[in-house]
C-alpha cells in the first residue's frame, strides 16, 4: 500500500480504469434526469429557474448589496451569489453523497475485481458535469446583464483544480467512514449546511468582523470561491500564492484520503 503515497502512482492506478469511469459517469449523469420529459434539458433549466428565484429574493425582497471588492464596480449581487453557489455545490454534493456511496453499491463490494476507489471519482465527475451546465446558464445570464465576458474566465478550470483534489480527498475519507459509522450520513448533511453559512457565499469577506475574519481566510472552500469570483466576475488573475498553497494542501488531502480508503476497504465486506 505504500506505493500509493505517490500522487502520480495514484493517478496511474486510477487511469487504468478510465473506460469504466467514463461509462459509469455517463450513466450517473443520464440517470439523474432519466424518465423526465425534458431529460438533460433540466440541467440548464434548473439553474436558470434557481437564478430567477435568487434574483427575486435577494435583489428585490432583501435588496441585498455586496461589499466592494477589487475590480467590482457594478456586478449584480445575484451573479456574485450564483457563482459562489455553483462552486460550493461542487463540493457539497459530492460530500453529502459520500457517506452512503459504498453502501449503495453493496453488489460491487462483493466483487473482488471491482475497484471501489473509482466510485468517488464517478460521483465527482458527474457533479462536475452538472456544475458545467449550471455554469453555462450563468454565462448566458452574465452576457445578458453585462454584455461582455472577462478573458480570465478561461482560468476557471485551473482555479477549480485544487477544489477537485480537496473534494476527492474528503470524499474518500467520508465514504470510507460511512461504511463503519452509519449515522455519518445525517451528520455530514448538517455540517455541509453549516459550512454553507460559514463560507462567504451570501456575503463577502469584508462583511465579516475583523476578529472572525481569520477563520474565513483559512476556510479552503472560501479560498476556492474567492478565486472563482476573481476570474469569472472581476477579470482578475487568481491569488497565485493562495492558489498554490491550496493546491499543495488539496493534493496532500487527496493522497491521504485515497490511502485511507484503500486500507479501509479491506474491511467493507465484513460490516455489510
Amino acid at each position: 500500500m505504500s506505493k500509493f503515497f505517490n500522487l502520480f502512482q495514484i493517478i496511474i492506478h486510477l487511469w487504468q480504469y478510465r473506460d469504466l469511469i467514463m461509462q459509469l459517469t455517463r450513466q450517473e449523469v443520464i440517470s439523474r434526469y432519466k424518465g423526465s420529459f425534458i431529460g438533460l434539458g433540466w440541467a440548464v433549466i434548473h439553474p436558470l429557474l434557481m437564478l430567477s428565484v435568487y434574483t427575486y429574493v435577494f435583489s428585490i425582497l432583501f435588496a441585498a448589496r455586496w461589499h466592494q471588492e477589487p475590480g467590482d464596480f457594478n456586478t449584480p449581487f445575484v451573479l456574485i451569489l450564483f457563482i459562489g453557489l455553483i462552486t460550493f455545490q461542487l463540493f457539497s454534493e459530492v460530500i453529502n453523497a459520500a457517506p452512503s456511496l459504498v453502501l449503495n453499491h453493496v453488489n460491487y463490494v462483493k466483487k473482488v475485481v471491482f475497484p471501489l476507489e473509482i466510485l468517488i471519482i464517478i460521483k465527482c465527475l458527474g457533479t462536475l458535469i452538472n456544475a458545467l451546465f449550471s455554469l453555462s446558464a450563468f454565462i448566458l445570464v452574465f452576457l445578458m446583464l453585462m454584455q461582455f465576458l472577462h478573458w480570465t474566465i478561461l482560468l476557471l478550470p485551473i482555479v477549480w483544480l485544487p477544489m477537485i483534489f480537496f473534494t476527492l480527498g474528503c470524499g474518500y475519507f467520508v465514504s470510507s467512514l460511512g461504511v463503519f459509522i452509519r449515522d455519518l450520513n445525517s451528520s455530514v448533511s448538517i455540517l455541509t449546511t453549516m459550512l454553507l453559512f460559514m463560507t462567504p457565499v451570501f456575503y463577502s469577506n469584508h462583511a465579516v468582523p475583523e476578529k472572525f475574519r481569520f477563520f474565513y481566510q483559512i476556510n479552503p472552500i472560501a479560498i476556492f470561491i474567492n478565486n472563482s469570483r476573481r476570474v469569472v466576475l472581476w477579470g482578475l488573475l487568481p491569488d497565485w500564492p493562495i492558489f498554490f498553497l491550496g493546491l499543495i494542501c488539496s493534493i496532500l488531502i487527496f493522497v491521504l484520503g485515497f490511502v485511507f480508503f484503500m486500507k479501509s476497504k479491506k474491511g467493507f465486506a465484513d460490516v455489510m
